[in-house]
Parts: structure tokens; C-alpha cells; sequence
């Protein structure tokens, strides 16, 4: 899964840099696990600590459908 255009296109306008180490993010394929499952999605990394921003679209939204989807099973 990657970034929609938009989300893409706000994120290059924004710079986004890390609260920890004031590193410039890059957008990175990361993978999730939950409950044993795993799924890959493409989000905003700190490549000097690591650090991942989870954005609120994200988390309310695929990362809450493949928790109901676990959870259900």
C-alpha cells in the first residue's frame, strides 16, 4: 500500500522532520504486525532514529480495518 497523491504531494510541501533528532523524513515502505498478522504500508520514517509517523488518515482508517478484520477472526 503507498501514500495517496495527495497525502504524497502534502508531505513533499511540508518537509516533515523528526521531533527527536530534527532529521528530515523519508517516506519508507514499512511493515506492521498485529495479532500475528503482518501488512506493509508506506509511511513518513526518520532515517537517523527510526521513528515512524503514523499519520490520523492512516490510523483511523486501514490500520482500523485490518484491526477489526483480526480482531473479528
Amino acid at each position: 500500500m503507498t501514500l495517496s497523491a495527495e497525502n504524497q504531494a502534502s508531505f513533499s510541501e511540508n518537509a516533515w522532520k523528526c521531533a527527536k533528532c530534527g532529521r528530515e523524513l523519508k517516506i519508507t515502505k514499512t511493515v506492521f504486525s498485529y495479532l500475528g498478522h503482518t501488512f506493509s504500508h508506506e509511511v513518513p520514517v526518520c532515517p537517523g532514529c527510526g521513528k515512524i509517523f503514523i499519520s490520523q488518515e492512516l490510523a483511523e482508517g486501514r490500520m482500523a480495518e485490518v484491526e477489526a478484520l483480526l480482531e473479528d477472526k
